[in-house]
């Protein structure tokens, strides 16, 4: 699923703003976006460079001091963003832009790629503080979600603001 977003992505002539990495899927990610002639902005602290082995055939590559800064570039560089299966540092981030988009420091879209159902529990549980009266519905409305690639793209960039397409 990585491969056919950077796929999607080159074909709607998005670029990509990651986290730098070579590893994993967003690794992959990455590459298939490069492969495909697309640009590529890596944004990584100086300390994560080493270890999670910076990319190396990036379009731009800045290199911060902390994570704190990483998170704001990438906010500050991109139209949206697209949370794809991670771990912990994954849903960290996800959720900071959902905030950020509640609290309206930005008007980005947010959208979940929920391949093989690996986010249902996240989402049943996003439902559950709807339904808990810990989110409201505009809230949870914020996240976009889908299946595959293609149609994540589709409910993004009908919500990218009119400047932005």
């Amino acid at each position: 699923m990585a491969q056919r977003l950077g796929h999607a992505l080159v074909q709607q002539g998005i670029g990509l703003v990651y986290g730098g990495g070579n590893i994993g899927l967003m690794g992959v990610l990455a590459s298939t976006v490069l492969q495909e002639g697309g640009t590529v902005i890596g944004v990584i602290p100086s300390h994560l460079a080493e270890k999670e082995f910076l990319h190396p055939n990036l379009t731009t590559t800045h290199i911060v001091n902390t994570m704190h800064e990483r998170k704001a570039l990438m906010a500050d560089l991109s139209a949206g963003f697209i949370t794809l299966p991670g771990g912990l540092g994954t849903l960290e981030e996800c959720c900071e832009m959902v905030t950020w988009a509640q609290l309206k420091l930005h008007h980005k879209p947010c959208g979940l790629l929920n391949c093989f159902g690996f986010f249902d529990g996240l989402l049943g549980f996003l439902d559950h503080q709807v339904q808990q009266g810990f989110v409201t519905p505009a809230n949870r409305a914020l996240i976009l979600e889908a299946t595959n690639p293609e149609a994540l793209l589709t409910l993004i960039l009908a919500r990218l603001e009119p400047d932005i397409r």
